[in-house]
């Protein structure tokens, strides 16, 4: 077989038990030698998952071997809870957390375990409702940087500069896919002794990568025949597998060279990046206890859609329009680039999660009956992007919150119900606009950008603010559209230096200008 042949099949490389055996009392010794040669600190990344599992199980196991007098470095696990993970898993990894520090204690074992969560402004709702930034795909995938790499790197990057140098151990493996196989070939070239690479995106760290040679058989051979040192229960991890019907599990991404999630594994319940969620699906038709996941499935679903342009502006974030090359059916047409998700779907995408929000505390059991799909923190946020940023004063996020739940919303922000303009007020706005969406959204943005510089002792950046709103709002879409194409073909022709139709379009832009004026 060649080498290719054996990174596109891996899962061919097979091994006897004994080979296992001596693997495991070679990388334990190997182990060992690392952690007594210098002062560095070991971070290990857990996802909670079997490979992630499987090397803190191999470093615990080779520390806990050395005399208590030479465990002098500290060992930090960190996992990285995205606050969209399946609730299974995160049930799973909460009572780990809990298991390692009363085990670590008792065994004088120099480990410390953490969660690290986003920030708040990077949290998935946060940037889905409260921004609108659609569902993640392949030519937007906002969602790794903001959920995964910054709180771990955040991390790591303080264990940096407190240590001067970490050496951060992983679970990735080759025969995970050919995929990531190839990928780690590639990162080979940052190889400095066996198991171990240099971090090119993150100086003073070295990479261990223990298990990269290990089958998903010798994986589960090796957590069922060796006992969890910290007290949990890995046939629980097994019965948590065979029910989702999944052997990949989502790493612990703590930076762009980690290999990122792949086709079928335990992850974020809000992915879209996979055509289907296959993990929560089974467990949902695998065991009836469980079936109270369905209200998240069916959003998940809703979410991942191939087309969602009706659900969007037609401009970009900042409200300014964008074309683009289509090719549809072999033709082609200039299209803008769909936005953010329009105010419309940003409160049904609201309204959807807490009443799935309901249900499951309704249906769920009762270690679940407790569970926040999304927490207060956000709410909150997601209600300042929305008056703030979006000028949106009918405030509909407390009148939303209180028809799903009958409860009132509490708002964390002090002050925040303090306010000159309302729902009474945009009620009046709306009757004055009729149908024009446009106007009622120049009409808000203006009264709402005088509200917030009212309260301001100096009201310098005003007509700056003002001029924004004309400049975003001021046009209909059609004119929007229009104007996009029109300056799109000025560039090409001041590009081909043709300067006919360069007068031709700035005397039409001219016109057209005025038009608006009157």
């Amino acid at each position: 077989m060649t080498t290719k042949e054996k990174i596109e099949q891996p899962e061919l490389i097979q091994r006897t038990v004994k080979n296992l055996v001596e693997d495991v009392d070679n990388l334990t010794q190997e182990i060992q030698e690392l952690y007594c040669q210098d002062e560095i600190p070991f971070v290990i990344g857990w996802s909670g998952g079997k490979d992630s599992s499987c090397v803190l199980q191999l470093i615990w196991n080779a520390i806990a071997a050395l005399p208590v007098e030479k465990r002098t470095k500290t060992i930090h696990v960190i996992t990285n809870d995205t606050l969209v993970e399946n609730p299974i898993v995160t049930a799973w990894v909460n009572r780990c957390i809990k298991q390692m520090k009363i085990a670590a204690q008792k065994q004088q074992m120099p480990i410390i375990p953490h969660i690290t969560f986003p920030e708040v402004k990077d949290r998935f709702w946060v940037c889905l409702m409260g921004k609108g930034y659609p569902s993640p795909r392949n030519r937007f995938r906002w969602c790794t940087d903001r959920l995964k790499i910054k709180p771990a790197d955040s991390f790591i990057r303080e264990i940096i500069r407190k240590s001067g140098e970490i050496i951060l151990a992983l679970g990735t493996r080759k025969a995970e896919s050919s995929k990531r196989a190839k990928n780690m070939e590639k990162h080979r070239q940052w190889r400095v002794r066996d198991r171990l690479n240099a971090n090119p995106s993150r100086p003073n760290s070295l990479i261990y990568l223990p298990i990269e040679d290990w089958t998903t058989n010798e994986v589960w051979m090796y957590l069922m025949q060796w006992e969890n040192p910290w007290g949990g229960n890995n046939n629980d991890l097994f019965s948590m597998y065979r029910g989702a019907t999944a052997d990949n599990e989502c790493p612990m991404v703590v930076d762009t060279s980690t290999p990122s999630c792949g086709d079928s594994r335990f992850g974020c319940w809000v992915c879209t990046m996979v055509s289907k969620d296959k993990s929560m699906e089974a467990m949902i038709q695998n065991d009836e206890e469980k079936e109270w996941l369905q209200p998240l499935l069916d959003i998940r679903n809703e979410l991942e859609v191939k087309s969602d342009r009706h659900r969007r502006d037609f401009r970009r974030l900042h409200g300014n329009v964008q074309l683009f090359e289509r090719n549809k059916d072999g033709e082609t047409s200039i299209e803008p680039i769909p936005g953010p998700y329009t105010k419309k779907w940003r409160e049904t995408w609201l309204r959807k999660v807490l009443e799935a929000q309901v249900q499951v505390r309704e249906n769920a059991p009762e270690e679940f009956k407790d569970i926040s799909l999304i927490t207060p923190e956000e709410l909150s946020e997601i209600r300042r992007i929305w008056l703030e940023e979006k000028h949106e004063f009918d405030d509909s996020l407390p009148r939303i919150y209180r028809e799903v739940t009958g409860e009132v919303f509490e708002d964390i922000r002090v002050g925040m119900d303090q306010k000159l303009l309302g729902g009474d007020e945009w009620d009046i706005l709306e009757e004055i606009c009729s149908d024009d969406e446009m106007h009622l959204e120049l009409m808000a943005k203006l009264l709402d950008t005088e509200r917030q510089y009212y309260t301001k002792y100096r009201r310098v950046g005003i007509y700056e603010s003002l001029e924004e709103c004309f400049n975003t709002s001021s046009r209909s879409k059609e004119e929007a559209i229009a104007n996009a194409h029109q300056t799109r073909d000025l560039k090409a022709a001041s590009s081909e230096g043709d300067v006919e139709k360069v007068k031709q379009l700035t005397w039409g832009s001219m016109k057209f200008s005025g038009s608006n004026e009157k």
